[in-house]
């Protein structure tokens, strides 16, 4: 990965970060002071925004510190899976937490229940997002093993020569 790739993503990650951090104290302000309710059930709501704020967070460090073991050169290495399960456990939170925004939601629209249904479904496509992340960890373990494989070889090689 090019030095300019990795200060790019840091950027991103490092603005999105903020804003998940923003967004979180918005939303917990908002809970202490106490404001007007809605149509919908504001304090639910707001604590499950905080909640999938907190999960984006923890996908942004995982993936902060993939980079950092892409760049070293490291990241066939065992220690990437923890963070590799960690994005796939924060993808899973916030399906979750958006399944918990469909329910919420779904009594306000007793009338128009398509859109609980695709709500619904945009929460299946979170899930899918988090089977294919665990797919690519898949291939990081195939990665690692034939990593190791190759060194075992070469250390034979080096024993023979």
């Amino acid at each position: 990965m090019g030095k300019m790739a990795v200060r790019a993503l840091r950027v991103v990650l490092a603005v999105v970060f903020v804003g998940t951090v923003f967004v979180q104290a918005a939303m917990a302000w908002a809970l202490v002071t106490r404001e007007v309710e809605g149509s919908l059930p504001l304090t639910p709501m707001r604590v499950i925004v905080i909640l999938g704020m907190a999960s984006a967070q923890v996908a942004l460090v995982c993936v902060w510190r993939l980079t950092a073991m892409v760049r070293r050169g490291t990241v066939f290495s065992h220690a990437a899976f923890r963070y590799v399960d960690g994005v796939i456990g924060s993808i899973v939170a916030a399906a979750l937490l958006w399944f918990a925004v469909t329910a919420v939601n779904a009594p306000g629209q007793r009338e128009d229940p398509g859109v609980t249904v695709i709500m619904g479904g945009i929460g299946v496509a979170i899930l899918g997002v988090a089977l294919i992340v665990l797919v690519l960890r898949m291939l990081l373990a195939q990665a690692v093993a034939r990593d190791g494989e190759a060194a075992q070889m070469r250390a034979e090689l080096d024993e023979v020569i």
